[in-house]
């Protein structure tokens, strides 16, 4: 049986990829649309309508309105926008983040694709909250770097302009300190934290990867809430998972300067975690994804395979 899958927004950063790893299977039949009818809103409508699954890579307000046209019409939506990642009625789509959350996917028909930043966060900290290795009133604070692609087009056209200069920035370029970063409410609604951590995202001068660091001081953990306690809490959570693994724990710092590069997931949907123990006591937790891999494109692909009883794995580069 092959499924027909819609995707909306597919000229996009999230659904170019998506289109490229769904291309030539034959369990899926990628519907797309004459180039003079891509914007057009009756054929989008009928388009999402008339398949079995749509993904929407969308800005949020075009979302919330594809998303009420599928109403009725029995098509399983992922919603790869920010749109509806902490609202009732959808279930959110990061599969790893607790044990029944596979389940909840396969049987949802609609679902909220998880945003890049969170996916890290949440995979690194909600086994330790609930485990009781964090308190949910801790507060957290989270220091990322990503490629520019993680802005969508406009971000890639500031960045790759040469007049900018931006691909030669021999630093990062930390943004959005005068404001709530739009992935605080999911970091804090999914984490089980009472408080939003403190994010400060950053942008360096390539185009994907990802790096998430949590630091977690000594005195804000329990007195049992060893780094080795910690790094078993990941490992067995995410023991067997395809696309998430948890480096050795080691005394020692990373060796070598490309240890934490931020680009060493791109291309695949995979995830890394490590727990860095410090003499002092204190802990860092670092997680390694594609901003588009499995932070956006792979995640969504991975959700809409269990929606349609597929092979979670099927088209997913590891």
């Amino acid at each position: 049986m092959s499924f027909r899958v819609f995707v909306d927004g597919h000229v996009g950063t999230t659904g170019l990829r998506i289109r490229d790893w769904l291309a030539g299977r034959d369990d899926l039949a990628l519907v797309t649309l004459p180039e003079e009818q891509r914007k057009d809103e009756a054929a989008r409508r009928d388009a999402i309508r008339a398949a079995d699954a749509a993904v929407l890579c969308l800005p949020d307000d075009a979302a919330r309105e594809a998303a009420g046209w599928a109403a009725g019409a029995g098509t399983r939506i992922v919603d790869a926008s920010t749109a509806h990642r902490v609202s009732d009625g959808w279930v959110y789509g990061l599969v790893e983040l607790e044990p029944d959350r596979r389940d909840r996917i396969r049987k949802a028909e609609r679902v909220s694709n998880p945003g890049c930043w969170p996916s890290g966060f949440l995979l690194a900290v909600r086994p330790l909250i609930d485990a009781g290795l964090l308190e949910s009133s801790a507060p957290l604070s989270i220091h990322g770097l990503s490629g520019y692609t993680g802005g969508g087009r406009q971000m890639i056209e500031k960045w790759e302009d040469p007049e900018s200069g931006l691909v030669a920035l021999p630093f990062e370029s930390p943004y959005a300190l005068d404001r709530v970063h739009k992935h605080a409410p999911e970091m804090t609604v999914y984490s089980g934290l009472t408080d939003a951590p403190q994010f400060v995202p950053s942008v360096g001068p390539f185009p994907c990867g990802m790096r998430i660091e949590v630091p977690l001081p000594a005195g804000l953990r329990p007195a049992h809430a060893s780094a080795k306690v910690i790094h078993e809490a990941l490992a067995e959570r995410y023991r067997g998972e395809p696309f998430v693994s948890v480096r050795p724990l080691s005394e020692q710092a990373p060796a070598g300067e490309h240890a934490l590069d931020p680009r060493q997931c791109n291309d695949t949907n995979r995830m890394e975690l490590l727990v860095q123990p410090h003499p002092s006591g204190h802990v860092l937790l670092v997680a390694l994804l594609d901003n588009l891999g499995k932070g956006a494109s792979g995640a969504a692909i991975q959700c809409l395979n269990l929606m349609l009883g597929l092979e979670e794995t099927a088209g997913l580069p590891r």
